[in-house]
């Protein structure tokens, strides 16, 4: 069925180029990667010399002022292509966008540039070790000194966290203010106070860079507050819309990718003498994942037509992270059991889809935090 989304000539040209460019520099490796535990920064540095980070910031700071389908095909092209947990679209789609919405002129002119040409990572560093959802909770701590802020604290589960050149940090300004005391600040690489701990090992998604951010008397520039002092969490209310549909997007690809593999399978693979796709069990298992996928295709794509019109979708955003993004997990399940003892080894890619696809329920808001933000839309 043909998109609903407004692709141009212009796109395809795009998608086309990236996905060369993926099938080439990333596939041959990613295997070795996920053994790894990581992948090499130069792969931002090559994806910013080609022009596939940040298309949408302005020209002046080496963007391309593209609308958000770039970002839509940057995201479906990794995805579909199996390249699940190197977070190009997290730095790209979710992080950066805080630079050019809350910075001023002079920090976009600092910054900006550096993250559109992949010299400089992003990380946005929220999450605690005692404050997941409840970002009211945190407890790291930034105390005005002069010209400095000085931060105390720690965070955890932060994408990016042993790579990143800065990190957009969420602390307390003032701690009797409720939410009106959290700040955000930009802290770069190498400041004094600011250390790293290992990367987090995970059950899936093992190349993605997950770790623990420690502030020990970090002192950083008073210039480096992003915004208005106070305003942190306001700020962060506001980018979940467009965070939470690009996780919802990388969970219906992901879903896409997952069929891909089964539906070739099947069509492999002898039973009984004869083709496994040739079952009843096979087709109606296959049949229902298909409409599962177009279904929640459906939706997205009219998420993100109302998102590029600038539409309040918070509520059926958070509908699409809940409901597709546990089909993701679903479908991956449901096909890896097609594959029977062979999903189960590691050197068969349905077995990655399916650890890997488990995290995106939790990240970005778990599906239990979709819930309620639902039915405080619904008014109850």
């Amino acid at each position: 069925m043909k998109s609903l989304l407004p692709f141009t000539a212009e796109h395809e040209m795009y998608r086309k180029a990236l996905a060369s460019f993926i099938e080439k520099e990333l596939v041959p490796n990613y295997a070795k990667w996920e053994e790894e535990g990581g992948y090499p920064r130069e792969i931002f540095k090559k994806m910013g010399d080609n022009g596939w980070l940040c298309t949408w910031v302005d020209e002046k700071y080496g963007g391309a002022n593209a609308d958000f389908l770039y970002e839509y095909i940057l995201n479906d092209e990794m995805t579909i292509k199996g390249i699940n947990a190197v977070p190009v679209p997290t730095h790209s789609a979710i992080i950066v966008p805080y630079l050019d919405a809350y910075a001023n002129e002079e920090q976009k002119e600092k910054w900006l540039p550096l993250c559109t040409s992949g010299d400089a990572i992003t990380a946005v560093a929220m999450t605690e070790p005692g404050a997941g959802s409840d970002l009211m909770a945190i407890r790291t701590k930034a105390v005005k000194d002069g010209d400095s802020y000085i931060i105390n604290g720690s965070k955890t589960f932060i994408s990016n966290g042993t790579l990143a050149d800065l990190i957009i940090l969420a602390a307390k300004t003032d701690s009797s203010t409720g939410h009106q005391g959290i700040s955000l600040f930009v802290v770069e690489r190498d400041t004094p106070g600011f250390t790293r701990g290992n990367r987090i090992h995970k059950i899936g998604q093992h190349t993605g860079d997950t770790a623990e951010l420690f502030f020990e008397d970090c002192r950083i520039p008073a210039g480096n507050i992003l915004g208005k002092e106070g305003a942190g969490f306001v700020y962060l209310m506001q980018k979940l819309q467009q965070e939470r549909l690009v996780v919802s997007l990388s969970a219906l690809s992901m879903a896409q990718r997952s069929l891909n593999l089964t539906l070739e399978y099947v069509d492999q693979r002898q039973l009984f003498g004869k083709k496994l796709s040739k079952f009843q069990n096979t087709q109606f298992v296959l049949a229902e994942v298909a409409t599962e996928i177009e279904l929640a295709r459906a939706m997205m794509e009219k998420l993100v037509l109302a998102h590029m019109n600038a539409e309040n979708v918070v509520k059926e955003v958070s509908m699409a992270k809940l409901w597709v993004c546990e089909m993701n997990f679903r479908v991956a399940s449901r096909c890896l059991q097609l594959f029977g003892g062979y999903g189960y080894c590691t050197e068969y890619d349905i077995s990655r889809q399916f650890v890997d696809s488990r995290a995106h329920s939790i990240f970005a808001g778990t599906s239990e935090i979709m819930k309620v933000i639902i039915a405080k839309e619904l008014g109850l």
